[in-house]
């Protein structure tokens, strides 16, 4: 349980960090370390460079424009979970935090660090695709965003380059009468979801508007469930609707199997939570 040598660098600000990470190609940036510090003593990765961000104060926080959230890459996750402005105009997030890991976890790990690393079981990425989210890297050669629909590229891997540090996520805000709902189930309470599955809508005169459903443990990446939310726009609000659009979720995943379930288990799971979450993002939009 012991990495193999490395040379540690702790930047002040942001520049010295792009600077860090342009000098030297497998380096590793340290956020929280709640995953990376684990890898590394496994020597599942042995990076000979270690760049911890954790100095820069500038990359944590939570503000508001008038369109959307502004979450800094080093913003700790209890830091999002206990958020005003998190709750009230991006609830998903919030609701789906009452998931993610342990507290101790929590108080070290960072919303960046979290998404970057993105593992498939992981509810964070869900909740980004679901609300359409927007992520800012940054490098020594300038600055862009990438749409979370095209970030998560495949199992831990992201659409970002090797000289390019995640730096901010940027979440429109949300209708005040959209509901909303997270739920998973997981091997133990704040463990890493089998499955979790989040969704969003508004109810209007009766019937769904702007539905949104994604979900983890699905697959290589959290996947959006586009042809379930089709199949929901315009349509009445009730038990049949909600369930064809469970089933749809259903047959959209491709899911793998492993030592917590098999891949039926899995596609199950993706129906009744689904079922779940709508239900419980109505209850919401009509009280």
């Amino acid at each position: 349980m012991k990495p193999p040598p490395f040379k540690y660098i702790r930047p002040t600000s942001i520049e010295e960090a792009l600077a860090a990470i342009a000098n030297n190609e497998d380096a590793k940036v340290l956020a929280g370390g709640q995953s990376l510090i684990p890898m590394m003593g496994l020597r599942v990765i042995s990076p000979s460079e270690l760049i911890d961000m954790n100095g820069i104060i500038d990359l944590a926080y939570i503000k508001e424009t008038t369109d959307e959230i502004q979450i800094g890459a080093m913003t700790r996750h209890n830091d999002v979970k206990a958020s005003a402005l998190v709750a009230e105009h991006c609830p998903l997030l919030t609701e789906a935090y009452n998931w993610i890991a342990h507290q101790a976890v929590r108080n070290r790990g960072t919303i960046g660090g979290n998404i970057f690393h993105a593992d498939p079981a992981s509810e964070n990425p869900a909740v980004m695709l679901a609300y359409d989210a927007v992520m800012v890297l940054r490098s020594v050669r300038g600055e862009r965003e990438v749409a979370a629909r095209d970030f998560f590229e495949d199992i831990y891997e992201v659409s970002a380059g090797e000289d390019e540090l995640l730096t901010e996520i940027r979440i429109g805000k949300r209708s005040g009468d959209e509901g909303y709902g997270f739920t998973e189930i997981s091997p133990r309470k704040g463990d890493f979801a089998i499955v979790g599955v989040g969704a969003a809508a508004r109810v209007v005169a009766g019937k769904f508007q702007g539905a949104r459903i994604a979900a983890c443990g699905v697959g290589p990446t959290a996947q959006r469930m586009t042809e379930a939310e089709k199949m929901l726009e315009g349509v009445d609000v009730n038990e049949d609707n909600i369930e064809a659009a469970a089933e749809a979720a259903a047959k959209a995943v491709d899911p793998f199997s492993d030592f917590h379930a098999d891949a039926m288990y899995r596609r199950d799971l993706t129906l009744s939570l689904t079922r779940r979450g709508l239900s419980d993002a109505v209850q919401r939009a009509t009280t």
